[in-house]
């Protein structure tokens, strides 16, 4: 495990873009942290402007500076095997591994999960992983919610790992999820175009956010069934919670998914405890061959077994 290191003074500069913007959100988004860590920072006087505590309401001047005293980076989760029953290996070669997770299991440890990870799960399986990236997360270059099932891919060795990581960022990889939302579609396909960032008051989401990081969810509708659509979807970028929070805000929010606003009596009646997402399709290129590689996964028993309870309602209208 990492040691905690000594709390670094870091001089902020406030880009024209954040003009005017209260200190706490135009920090908190510079500097890649959490709102409420900011406003902890400036409430124990840590942020400051020319020498002088500022408060939180206060706003940014354009290209003035702060000081700011970052706080302690807290130890790294161990790493620790988390073995899973039937890890299911889609493809395994000597430089990555592609697995098909299932529902309840993290892609990396992290504070506050105790439950399986992914990354786990491979290493108790007895496969390696690269020591790049982080500690916690070597050999993951993309990942899924604990809720979603499906594809992910993970690298063995420190050029497959730069390689994907390339891939991924520069979007020439293709990922195809299905889900299930509430209502029906109209248009029956199109594209969400809205940027994403976290809920300006609640850390734990993310949501649509004026100046947040660009999104784009492309869909179509596969099937309608009473109350709701069965989706495909394919990302043209991967923020975190995307297609979440996307039909969330178009008020279709995926079915199961209670953090995002979903009804639960759908869910219940449904039985089924987590939101409706399954990474179905994953294609990239093999980061030593070159060699296209595809790859498609089959809806887990939960869903399936949802998709014939809808089915049983609609024949029966």
């Amino acid at each position: 495990m990492k040691n905690v290191t000594e709390r670094e003074a870091k001089i902020v500069t406030i880009p024209d873009g954040l003009h005017n913007e209260r200190v706490d959100a135009a920090l908190a988004r510079l500097l890649g942290i959490s709102r409420s860590t900011i406003v902890d920072l400036i409430e124990s006087g840590d942020v400051t402007r020319h020498g002088k505590v500022i408060n939180k309401s206060d706003r940014v001047v354009g290209d003035e500076h702060l000081e700011v005293l970052m706080p302690a980076q807290k130890a790294a989760p161990e790493l620790t095997p988390t073995p899973i029953d039937g890890l299911d290996v889609v493809y395994n070669d000597e430089n990555i591994i592609v697995i098909n997770k299932p529902a309840g299991v993290a892609a990396h440890p992290s504070p506050g999960w105790h439950g399986p990870t992914v990354i786990g799960a491979v290493i108790a399986a007895g496969f390696t992983v690269t020591t790049s990236g982080a500690a916690e997360r070597q050999g993951v270059v993309h990942r899924l919610d604990v809720g979603t099932t499906g594809l992910m891919v993970l690298a063995k060795d420190e050029t497959s790992y730069s390689n994907l990581k390339d891939q991924f960022r520069d979007r020439s990889v293709t990922k195809v999820y299905h889900a299930l939302v509430q209502g029906h579609m109209d248009p029956a396909e199109g594209t969400i175009d809205a940027p994403i960032d976290r809920h300006p008051k609640e850390d734990y989401r993310f949501a649509v956010v004026l100046g947040g990081k660009p999104s784009v969810t492309h869909y179509k509708t596969l099937e309608y069934f009473p109350a709701v659509s069965l989706l495909e979807i394919e990302l043209e970028t991967g923020r975190t919670h995307q297609i979440r929070v996307h039909f969330a805000a178009l008020h279709h929010p995926l079915v199961g998914d209670m953090t995002y606003g979903a009804d639960h009596t759908i869910a219940t009646r449904l039985e089924l405890a987590r939101p409706w997402l399954h990474a179905k399709e994953l294609r990239f290129n093999h980061p030593i061959t070159g060699s296209p590689l595809a790859f498609t996964s089959e809806y887990p028993a939960e869903l399936t077994r949802t998709l014939a309870l809808l089915g049983h309602v609609r024949e029966g209208e």
